[in-house]
Formats: C-alpha cells, sequence, structure tokens
C-alpha cells in the first residue's frame, strides 16, 4: 500500500450526531429514557467522538444540567456539546452564558481530528446579538477558520440554529438565522472552504447544500414535529464528502 493510500485509511473516522436531547421537551421522564436509549446504542457503534447539536434541555437548571451530565458521563467517547437557544435562552445574556459555561462548559471552540477542524458556534449569538460576547465570538470565528484553511485543513461548523430552511434568500424566521448575518456567514464559509454545517433545532429533518457545503439539521431523542422515528445520525469522514445515515433509536 502506498504511503498517500496509508495515510487515507488513517484519516477515516465515524463520528455520532445527537439532535436536541431537550430533556423536558417531549415529557422529561421519555426525554431521560430515549437520551439514554441514544447513548447505549453509540456505545455499541464504537464511533471515534459525538457531537450534541444543541438544546442539551429544555429548562435549564441544576437538576435538568445535572441528569444530562449523568447520561452524557456514561458514553465511552468524547463528547462535544453545542449551546442551543433552551440553554442559553432566546435572549441569552452575560448570566445566561455564565452559567452555561460554568455547568457545561465553553459555548464556542474548535477542536482537530485526523486532520479535520470541527468549529463549534454559539448561533444564538448572531440569532439575538449581545453586543461585546456577540463581537468576540465573530473574531474568533473568523480567525479560526483562516488558520483551518491555511493549513488546508477540512473545516465542519457545529452549531444549533440552521443558517436557512430551504433558500439562502428566504425571509427571517424563528428556525433560522437573519438574513443579513446569514449572507455573512454563507460567504465567510465559502471563503475559507467549510465542507459540512451541522444542527439541530428544527425537530424535524432538513438537508441543504449550498455551494458544496452539506447543511444537515437532524432528527431529535425528544420530540420530532415531522413524524420522523426518534434517533441520531452517523457521519463518515474520510477523503470523499462526508455522508451520513439515520440510527433510530430500538425498543420504544
Amino acid at each position: 500500500i502506498s504511503t498517500l493510500r496509508k495515510n487515507s485509511l488513517r484519516q477515516t473516522f465515524t463520528f455520532a450526531q445527537v439532535c436536541d436531547p431537550q430533556l423536558g421537551m417531549g415529557g422529561y421522564e421519555h426525554d431521560v429514557k430515549t437520551f439514554k436509549q441514544a447513548v447505549t446504542q453509540i456505545n455499541s457503534l464504537k464511533t471515534d467522538f459525538v457531537v450534541i447539536s444543541g438544546d442539551l434541555v429544555h429548562t435549564p437548571n441544576e437538576e435538568s444540567y445535572a441528569d444530562f451530565n449523568a447520561i452524557k458521563s456514561s458514553l465511552n467517547v468524547p463528547c462535544y456539546c453545542v449551546p442551543g437557544n433552551h440553554d442559553v435562552g432566546n435572549e441569552p445574556s452575560l448570566e445566561s452564558l455564565e452559567y452555561y459555561r460554568k455547568i457545561i462548559g465553553k459555548d464556542y471552540y474548535s477542536f482537530e481530528h485526523n486532520g479535520y477542524v470541527f468549529v463549534v458556534v454559539n448561533t444564538q449569538l448572531w440569532k439575538s446579538p449581545l453586543k461585546d460576547e456577540s463581537k468576540m465570538h465573530d473574531t474568533w470565528l473568523e480567525a479560526t477558520l483562516k488558520t483551518a484553511s491555511d493549513k488546508k485543513a477540512p473545516i465542519l461548523v457545529l452549531g444549533h440554529h440552521p443558517l436557512f430552511l430551504k433558500q439562502p434568500d428566504e425571509a427571517d424566521e424563528y428556525m433560522n438565522l437573519p438574513l443579513v448575518k446569514r449572507k455573512e456567514l454563507l460567504d465567510l464559509f465559502e471563503k475559507h472552504g467549510v465542507i459540512a454545517m451541522l444542527g439541530g433545532h428544527t425537530h424535524e429533518l432538513i438537508i441543504n447544500n449550498y455551494k458544496n457545503i452539506q447543511m444537515l439539521n437532524g432528527e431529535t431523542t425528544s420530540k420530532n414535529f415531522d413524524e420522523r422515528p426518534f434517533g441520531f445520525r452517523v457521519w463518515h469522514v474520510g477523503n470523499e464528502s462526508p455522508v451520513h445515515e439515520f440510527v433510530p433509536l430500538e425498543g420504544l
């Protein structure tokens, strides 16, 4: 096997994407049960890591976050959390951000895996800007994307809100991000070679493609508005464009 082929094999990996466990959205006991089931199945699949695409809980408080963290801790692989609007508030404040950071961790950061760069963003700071926090977030984002693109590293952005639902120029609404910010982000992502943006928030399956940027907001484990089954996505990443498959929860 050539050196190039060996490197290709080393770079192949999988990760799981869980959307909106949102303990309390579909009934608290129900959501605890389904999140536990997702963790059990993910452990059996032996993915490299897990991404949770926001709305970890429905109402952030000591009890809900304690239950979320307890279930998450039973994962056998690293887990990367994304903040959702229910986690930091529809209108985030310094207090709500501080509480999230204290209990869960950073609300935006990046990590690398097998030559790929994953950029975790706080989309609520775009949906409902908080002056200084949003500015720091955006300055960090641009620098992080530039560093990754300078290294020729493929970039996946992990957020909560979709940029858009059907069309890049659609009107603003609850589910998507504001048009002016959306255009700015699409241009930024295209400039730096982002290959995918993963999210949750919609509680229905939405798949889009913008100039070869894959965009997916997946099924939840709490409540789906489109009557899709509960479950999660497994992403397969290698030399080609990342591909994903749906894994339904068992025994429900």
